[in-house]
């Protein structure tokens, strides 16, 4: 949306409008005049997302990028809450990490990934696949944050992924994936390589 002053609410008036509650505002980027925000919101029975996307296109400048299901009961959680629970469990900080991705970086999965020749899961969240070292291998290079986009099939019977990942420490990585996307934005792939210097 336009990063101006009312650009916010006028998408929230338009929300509203079609009888969703917002629950949570996180704002994910600013750049070049526009910004990105996620919106949490509580959609009714019988209103269908298209609904609530039309209502926002309509407004001057503002894009509707994505929108998904979020786990029920799920809540946007913040990095200095996640930072707060990787101090007060230090050893197990990189877990920590992984348990709350899904919610700090709104994807469906995480993992911690031991990085030798055969580089192999040690830790995962329920939703995520099995990864081999071979698929491993194909991800990109998990000794520096990055991010990828994978084909459907990069698992078998799993569709496109948007990756990303960063190193924890001189051995181990965090790897997230999104299922059928959205791309990993710059300053997501920042955040998600600041947290984890930090879970080292």
């Amino acid at each position: 949306m336009p990063d101006r002053p009312g650009a916010l609410g006028a998408v929230a008036s338009a929300v509203g409008l079609v009888g969703c509650d917002i629950k949570a505002i996180e704002i994910v980027e600013s750049r070049d005049g526009h910004g990105i925000d996620d919106f949490m919101l509580e959609i009714p029975t019988g209103v269908l997302p298209d609904t609530v996307v039309s209502a926002c296109q309509e407004i001057t400048g503002v894009e509707v990028l994505w929108i998904s299901r979020h786990y029920d009961g799920g809540t946007l959680q913040s990095d200095l809450e996640t930072l707060e629970q990787m101090t007060r469990d230090p050893e197990h900080a990189a877990e920590v990490l992984v348990d709350s991705a899904p919610a700090v970086f709104h994807c469906q999965w995480s993992v911690l990934v031991e990085r030798e020749a055969d580089a192999a899961v040690t830790y995962a969240t329920p939703m995520a696949p099995d990864l081999d070292a071979d698929v491993l291998g194909r991800v990109g290079d998990l000794t520096k944050a990055g991010s990828a986009e994978m084909s459907a099939g990069w698992v078998p019977a799993w569709s496109d992924t948007a990756l990303a990942w960063a190193p924890i420490g001189t051995d181990r990585a965090i790897l997230v994936g999104r299922t059928g996307g959205p791309v990993w934005l710059p300053s997501e792939i920042a955040r998600l390589r600041h947290l984890s210097a930090l879970a080292d």
